[in-house]
């Protein structure tokens, strides 16, 4: 709350004395000489008060309470103290000290709640203990701690412990103080004055001049306030001001007034003289109003009994949480304010209300909203948590089952103003939500049958505004949460809606979140036990239904069966639901397991506000036994999670919505986690695993769902883990019927619509926008996975997965995830491996190749590697199987550069310890294999066919053959100049010829390609050709003839010829004793012919756009060319020639030309 050093503000009270008009107060006040000096605020006793206050126990006061201090006390909580004034002639002092003395607060849980966010505690006020925040573990936590030390209740308490709040006076319903802030480090110390003004046990505005500006009230405001409370004994009480003042004669106030005026001068005295001339002034306003108002007075019948709220603050704070987008911690911040707002319900304080709705008009008003809106984009997603809170908090609001109906009428109002903005979110994110209305659940409703494309989208308000429209007064409903004695035993199992059941038990039939809303409400306004009476009848309630159901499906299970589809499912699930139905009635339970029952009773005077119900003859059972045996509040909260878990509902629309769904099982499945299972849990888990599994399409794990439902993956494989050790039978039945995922079956059909149902069916046909199915294939693999590790050992049962994620995966990426887990499973070093588990490894991986084979995946190399990896821990029969299978697995080029290579390299015959005969075989099956691949794929083939043929004559030859076969048609000189050089290498100098002008062949270098890859392999041909004689060079020049264009490296392989004889250097490197060959006679002459052509027209192409930077490099082009010129007996001729045509041609180029004349004359 905002403190600020400012003057409180004026009273709305207005005091006189008697007979001055109606507006005076006709009491007669009891006068006396003690009245002005003051009182301190003893009651009967010290002990008595130290009891009344909750201090110490009734049964320990020395002395009972007087009749006067409970009258008073209770007038003090209930009446504005001008209700008592005008209802009493005569007030006696005594009397109206008492009312005073308690109209202060007398708990520090409010003091607690305006002035820190709830630490976590369930109890507010544990700070007031001067307990120390905890961890999780029970070990303190130093940074909650620290931060809890920082809130101002905690420094509130610290500053009275150490004795800094002096000067403590109340006059009337003010207090008033001084607080010394200790000198810090860099701040000196400050003392500031405090006031706080009170009414009816509530402090109704505060000021500080420490000028502290914050929601909270500031810690000086706790102190004196805290001071109030604990010594109530030491502190002066004066009724209010104007009584003193009513007991003065003229003398004596105009000696007061001036003596106020001395002392105060410079402060008040310009307010003295404005107020002293409008006095004077017979038709000032001052004057035609009777009495005068008094800050110390109390309240007015007219004024709003609530605590202080700084709403701009409130205001102000969320509007700067919201401008940091979810940095800085708002988000928290903000999560804190909704947590306040609950606080405030639960403590029955109207300022929840009125926090709420400061807080959604900053959400509304927030910019975000139309740019989001504007550009298409969603809100991040805890930004739409937020918005999904405060739409929950509305709808506790407007079930308060005790709020006025002009409270309810004003906030239907609100709530329908904002909901008529264009911005308001949508309840799902990004899409309309064509559900049922919440009074109107079934589809025999009047809105079931319009055209979803024609209904209004539901905002995050629609729920709070349809839940305006339902009200407490059913009178079944208020038995049920007014008394744990509401039974009857007249069962009669022949209507759909009963009010009791088969044990005499109430139920509630209400739509199901509807229903579930309604004990939230309870809850969050401090009604536990009403709550915890409401969950379990509604929990009873679908207990009920679940039995109705599996006998209904029994009836239909032959022909649903034979259908093998179902229009069956609920468009509404329970979990992920925006009201949170299960989550609801599982913490309602859950809390009753944890508190104790005077506690949990907190508040009992609800049915003190509730309407009297007419009597009914019922016969009653102890509130114990309002369970079956065995039964209590924990396997009632783990019953109906299941229940909410294994219901079958169709996948919502929109990203948001959906993602909400996995959030909200994963939540509830982490709370469940936290319980640990005894005997009594485990007889629950069966119970419940047995009803999903037979109960058809009202369950999740039923035999027949819609193709569209949820899937029950995350469930299934907390049950599998759960009944594992008790029931693996259940378990696997449970965790294998879960594997299904039909959306992704492209045989599934849509589901049968032609027969009417009581339960909500499926737009035909729909299109399946699963935007979460990634993370729904993982849970899918993950439960998988978890079946493998489980059954390691057990042949049977890892059949029956492996056949499971065969039917059911239809991810490769995921079954490659499978087959490796399986793998590091079956192969743990502590233990031998298993052959079995290996088996289901290979067999996954197999269906991953055959999968991977014709589509793109970045891992598939990395698969391969991986299979041939399992396959030798199998052993040899798997690898020589791959081998001969390798056209259903592998394509050519993996299977000859990563399997058959793998397979026949030393350390895999070293790891399976194969001896000559194995590896013989495997390697007669990998030279099949390569042989194959050679023929199908050449060109990417030929090469490693080659090398693993090399150690069988037979084998290599058909490789070379289909080399050779296949170089006239489908492979590159790349490729045959590779394998070209590979026969040069192994020693077939002659075939790596062969192969060299077959490249040739398939070659073809411009003029330009002076850097082309291929430069190195022609002139590595020309060379071989060389070393092997004249007539191979001489048959090779013609095709370098042809094939090259480019003047330098024609120039080059002419040098190279001319610098030894052709066949000169031997395979031993022996020389002989041959000629050089001659540049006048072929082939080199061929060559040299084409070598000066290739200049000549390397030299017009260039000269066609040359620019001037490049002048000086063709300059030195020239020189190359003139030397390749004078290689020809006639060169010197031909290259002036050629000069000489230059320049007559391209004497436009003058610069050019004068630097060709300067360098060749």
């Amino acid at each position: 709350m905002a403190e600020r050093g400012q003057l409180p503000p004026p009273a709305k009270r207005l005091c006189c004395r008697p007979g001055y008009g109606s507006a005076c107060r006709p009491g007669q006040r009891a006068g006396g000489a003690g009245l002005a000096s003051g009182a301190l605020c003893a009651g009967p006793s010290s002990a008595a008060a130290a009891a009344a206050l909750g201090l110490l126990p009734l049964g320990k006061t020395q002395s009972p309470e007087s009749l006067l201090d409970i009258a008073a006390r209770k007038v003090a909580e209930k009446w504005p103290f001008q209700r008592v004034e005008e209802r009493f002639e005569r007030i006696p002092e005594p009397v109206q000290r008492r009312i005073v003395y308690w109209s202060f607060p007398r708990s520090e849980r409010e003091i607690c709640m305006y002035s820190s966010f709830n630490t976590g505690a369930d109890d507010p006020t544990a700070a007031a203990a001067g307990g120390v925040a905890t961890a999780p573990g029970g070990a303190a936590d130093p940074a909650a701690a620290a931060d809890e030390n920082r809130l101002p209740f905690r420094r509130g308490i610290a500053l009275l412990d150490g004795g800094c709040v002096d000067n403590v006076l109340q006059v009337g319903f003010h207090l008033s103080g001084t607080v010394t802030e200790p000198a810090m480090q860099s701040e000196p110390e400050t003392v500031c004055n405090v006031a706080i003004s009170f009414d009816r046990c509530k402090i109704t505005s505060v000021t500080c001049s420490c000028g502290n500006k914050d929601i909270f009230y500031c810690a000086h405001v706790v102190a004196l306030s805290l001071y109030r409370i604990r010594k109530p004994d030491q502190v002066k009480l004066h009724l209010p001001i104007s009584e003193t003042l009513f007991q003065m004669n003229r003398d004596q106030l105009q000696k007061f007034v001036q003596y106020l005026i001395t002392v105060h001068h410079t402060e008040v005295l310009p307010t003295a003289q404005k107020l002293a001339d409008e006095i004077l002034s017979q038709n000032s306003e001052i004057n035609q109003v009777h009495g005068a108002p008094d800050p110390t007075a109390g309240a007015s019948i007219d004024d709003e009994n609530c605590w202080h709220l700084d709403e701009e603050q409130v205001q102000e704070q969320v509007k700067l949480f919201l401008s940091q987008g979810g940095y800085h911690g708002s988000g928290k911040q903000l999560n804190l304010l909704f947590a306040k707002v609950r606080e405030m319900l639960k403590m029955r304080d109207s300022n929840g209300a009125r926090m709420l709705t400061l807080i959604t008009e900053q959400f509304m008003a927030d910019p975000r909203l139309s740019l989001w809106r504007q550009q298409g984009t969603a809100m991040t997603d805890k930004y739409r948590q937020l918005w999904d809170e405060l739409g929950a908090l509305w709808m506790c609001i407007v079930l308060n089952p005790h709020c006025k109906l002009e409270q309810k009428s004003s906030w239907l109002k609100q709530l329908k103003k904002w909901n008529s903005v264009d911005v308001c979110p949508w309840e799902d994110g990004n899409h309309g939500n064509d559900l049922p209305n919440l009074t109107n659940a079934l589809p025999q409703g009047a809105n079931a049958n319009q055209d979803s494309s024609n209904r209004p989208h539901r905002t995050v308000f629609t729920r709070a505004i349809e839940a305006c429209d339902l009200h407490w007064q059913d009178s079944h409903l208020q038995h049920i949460i007014s008394s744990d004695l509401y039974t009857n035993y007249c069962y009669h199992d022949d209507t759909e809606n009963l009010l009791f059941d088969s044990q005499g038990w109430p139920l509630w039939h209400e739509h199901v979140p509807t229903a579930c809303a309604r004990v939230d409400a309870l809850r969050s306004h401090g009604y536990p036990r009403e709550a915890l009476r409401l969950a379990i009848a509604i929990v009873n309630t679908l207990r009920r239904q679940q039995q109705k159901q599996l006998e209904m499906f029994r009836a239909q299970k032959k022909e649903l069966l034979h259908r093998g589809v179902t229009s069956i499912t609920n468009l509404e699930g329970w979990v992920g639901h925006p009201l949170d139905p299960i989550g609801t009635l599982f913490s309602s339970l859950m809390e009753a397991c944890r508190v104790d029952d005077e506690s949990f009773h907190g508040f009992s005077d609800f049915t003190d506000h509730v309407g009297q119900c007419k009597s009914l003859d019922y016969h009653h059972l102890p509130a114990h036994k309002l369970f079956e045996e065995g039964e209590s509040y924990l396997t009632l909260a783990v019953e109906v999670a299941l229940i909410g878990l294994g219901q079958q509902r169709i996948m919502p629309d929109g990203l948001y919505a959906q993602e909400k769904v996995c959030r909200n099982e994963e939540q509830l499945i982490s709370k469940l986690q936290e319980i640990e299972l005894d005997d009594t849990l485990v007889k629950i888990f069966r119970k419940q695993a047995v009803f999903l599994l037979e109960a058809g399409p009202y369950s999740g794990l039923g035999e027949v769902i819609h193709r569209e439902s949820v899937p029950m993956h995350t469930f299934a494989k907390y049950l599998f883990t759960s009944l594992l050790p008790h029931d693996a039978e259940l378990a696997y039945k449970t965790a294998l019927r879960a594997m299904r995922l039909l959306v992704l079956e492209s045989t599934a059909p849509s589901g049968d619509m032609s027969r009417p149902h009581h339960i909500a069916s499926v737009v035909p046909n729909r299109y399946p926008r699963w935007f979460t199915l990634s993370h729904i294939e993982s849970q899918q693999c993950e439960l998988a996975s978890t079946m493998l590790t489980a059954a390691k050992g057990d042949v049977r049962r890892l059949e029956t997965v492996l056949e499971s994620i065969q039917k059911n995966i239809h991810s490769s990426s995921h079954i490659f995830k499978l087959a490796q887990d399986a793998f590091k499973i079956a192969t743990l070093l502590d233990s031998l491996p298993d052959i079995t588990l290996l088996k289901v490894s290979l067999e996954l991986g197999l269906q991953v190749m055959r999968m991977t084979l014709s589509t793109l995946n970045w891992r598939r190399r990395e698969m391969v590697r991986w299979l041939v990896t399992c396959a030798t821990e199998v052993g040899v029969y798997a690898l020589d199987s791959i081998m001969q299978n390798w056209f259903t697995l592998f394509t050519p080029t993996e299977a000859t550069s990563i399997v058959a290579t793998t397979v026949m390299s030393n350390s895999t015959i070293v790891r399976l310890h194969l001896d000559c005969h194995q590896q013989e075989k495997l390697a007669s099956s990998a030279r099949t294999l390569a042989l194959q691949c050679a023929m199908k794929d050449p060109q990417n083939c030929a090469l490693s066919a080659l090398t693993l043929c090399e150690k069988d004559h037979i084998a290599f030859e058909t490789a070379y053959q289909i080399v050779l076969d296949a170089a006239t048609t489908g492979m590159s000189y790349s490729q045959l100049f590779t394998i070209a050089r590979y026969m040069e290498h192994r020693g077939y100098p002659m075939r790596a010829y062969k192969l060299a002008t077959l490249a040739m062949t398939h070659l073809n270098l411009s003029y330009n390609q002076d850097t082309h890859p291929a430069i190195n392999d022609v002139l590595w041909a020309c060379a071989l050709s060389h070393s092997l004689g004249k007539n191979e060079l001489a048959a090779i020049i013609p095709l370098v003839v042809k094939s090259v264009k480019c003047a330098t490296v024609l120039s080059d392989i002419l040098r190279r010829c001319t610098l030894t004889t052709p066949g000169m250097v031997g395979l031993h490197g022996r020389r002989n004793s041959g000629k050089l060959m001659s540049l006048d006679k072929a082939p080199l002459r061929q060559l040299l012919d084409a070598t000066i052509g290739a200049y000549i027209n390397t030299t017009h192409s260039r000269l066609t756009h040359i620019s001037p930077r490049h002048y000086s490099e063709f300059i030195e082009f020239l020189s190359k060319a003139r030397e390749t010129f004078l290689m020809a007996h006639d060169g010197h001729i031909q290259f002036t020639q050629f000069i000489d045509n230059l320049k007559q041609i391209y004497k436009g180029k003058k610069k050019l030309m004068m630097l060709v004349r300067e360098r060749f004359g």
